[in-house]
């Protein structure tokens, strides 16, 4: 018997996502090669990105875009505090200090431009925004600031994979995107995940962190291009295999009608829940602006006993989840900050009463209205 009776969120793997997996076991290529090359080019016009590469993570893709912009020790970039703690953990991976931004407001959990602005500081370098939920950050006021301050912009896209704003798709505004392919995203390859650039020598210096900062890889040298290589940079080993690519491009393929469902989805959880006082859901006032939402997230009233809300959901099989704890509320950044107050206050506000509600293509009327139902039963207690 499954654990839940609707879970959070379950994967869709298809005969074709099999064939596709297969294909490099039979062609005898696993390393990085004519997969991992057609997939980033099916991602670049998909998106319309000048230069997309494909990494083994969408960590392995933040860390690469604050090594490819030279932070480090001594810079500052400023994030949300209300986002996956991968952004703050690559910012200290490279010596550099994460400078903690609020959201925007109760119905706004993206970064807010005005904290951005009065926290920023002679050393700050770089502003990482987090493209929440599928919805964009407000970038022309990001941009404005970034350009008046002479800071990079590295945009988070893990929940945004071709969502758009004023026509241009998210991970084309900034300096670098950086994308997450993980097992609950709108399309996955396990691990896995893709940076984009539309700068020219950007893209040079991320090409050559990818793979150890060789000017050659082994594609080449079995194809005949190269017979050597020489090494121009200290770089890593954040390649992708050609089983993940294989598989990144079938989903790709089929990634506009699973967003379509998932909007179709997300209206009618909307239908449900918007009339309920108890209960606040973010970004209503932009539903239209968004072509790929990612998690259905949902704020209770204050005095709502979370936990007890939790656990009444799970007892009648339905799985939730928590995005995102205040990374500034973690241990290990609490002794980094050492006392000092990050001022966050609507970012934890918000935290303190986030859920999660199930969300993935294959949820049927029926589990939506389940769902909705448990949430109003539980909500009003």
């Amino acid at each position: 018997m499954p654990l839940w009776k609707i879970p959070l969120f379950e994967l869709e793997l298809t005969d074709d996502d099999v064939i596709a997996v297969l294909r490099p076991l039979r062609n005898r290529w696993l390393t990085m090669g004519e997969e991992t090359q057609r997939f980033e080019s099916a991602f670049k016009e998909k998106t319309g990105a000048r230069h997309a590469f494909a990494v083994s993570s969408g960590t392995a893709a933040l860390h690469l875009a604050l090594l490819a912009l030279e932070i480090g020790p001594g810079d500052e970039v400023l994030l949300p505090s209300f986002t996956f703690v991968a952004c703050a953990n690559v910012i200290r991976a490279v010596g550099a200090d994460p400078v903690f931004v609020d959201i925007a407001g109760e119905t706004d959990w993206t970064i807010s431009p005005e904290d951005l602005e009065a926290k920023i500081t002679p050393r700050s370098r770089a502003v990482m925004v987090v493209h929440y939920a599928g919805f964009p950050c407000h970038m022309e006021a990001i941009l404005a600031t970034a350009r008046r301050h002479n800071l990079a912009v590295i945009e988070d896209c893990a929940h945004a994979v071709i969502s758009k704003q004023d026509g241009i798709t998210c991970g084309c505004f900034g300096d670098a995107g950086c994308f997450s392919f993980f097992s609950n995203k709108n399309m996955t390859t396990g691990e896995g995940g893709m940076i984009t650039t539309q700068q020219d020598a950007l893209a040079e210096h991320l090409r050559l962190l990818r793979s150890h900062g060789m000017t050659s890889l082994t594609l080449d040298r079995y194809q005949g291009r190269a017979n050597s290589y020489d090494v121009h940079t200290i770089g890593l080993n954040y390649r992708i295999d050609e089983i993940r690519s294989a598989l990144g491009r079938s989903q790709l393929e089929r990634l506009t009608r699973n967003l379509e469902i998932r909007n179709e989805i997300y209206q009618t959880y909307v239908e449900y829940l918007a009339p309920l006082d108890e209960i606040t859901i973010p970004f209503l006032d932009r539903l239209e602006d968004v072509t790929g939402y990612h998690i259905f997230p949902i704020a209770l009233m204050e005095g709502i006993n979370r936990n007890q809300f939790i656990h009444a959901l799970k007892e009648e099989g339905i799985q939730t989840s928590i995005h995102y704890p205040p990374i500034h509320r973690f241990q290990v950044y609490q002794e980094y900050l050492d006392g000092e107050d990050c001022q966050c206050p609507i970012t934890e506000s918000i935290s303190a009463r986030q859920v999660t509600l199930p969300f993935y293509p294959g949820m049927n009327a029926k589990d939506i209205q389940t769902v909705c139902e448990a949430v109003i039963r539980h909500a009003r207690l």
